[in-house]
């Protein structure tokens, strides 16, 4: 098994910047990729951005160019670094790792951007 735990959100002003943290711990050796999911009231999951071990990056179209996904591999973290925060962003981001099933991601931590 592995655990995941989120730090680093909170509120924001439109056009500011969250960096968001999750440490996994565990069975590390299993993990192969690491993101973030989010969810917004009302709207289904939507997979923000990815790592994988090998360094490959995938964002959603809707974060392009404005967040950035990085990887400690020695501490098992990864990052999240987002800037020009939009309203839309305002949502929970869960960390999952694996791609795998809610029940498997981290608690989740809260962002909100809001003037």
């Amino acid at each position: 098994q592995v655990q995941l735990v989120e730090s680093g959100g909170g509120l924001v002003p439109p056009g500011g910047s969250l960096r968001l943290s999750c440490a996994a711990s565990g069975r590390t050796n299993s993990i192969y990729a690491m993101g973030w999911y989010r969810q917004a009231p009302g709207k289904q999951h939507e997979m923000v951005a990815t790592i994988t071990s090998g360094g490959s990056t995938y964002y959603a179209d809707s974060v392009k160019g404005r967040f950035t996904i990085s990887r400690d591999y020695a501490k098992n973290t990864v990052f999240l670094q987002m800037d020009s925060l939009k309203p839309e962003d305002t949502a929970v981001y869960y960390c999952h790792y694996n791609y795998g099933k809610p029940n498997q991601w981290g608690q989740g931590t809260q962002v909100t951007v809001s003037s």
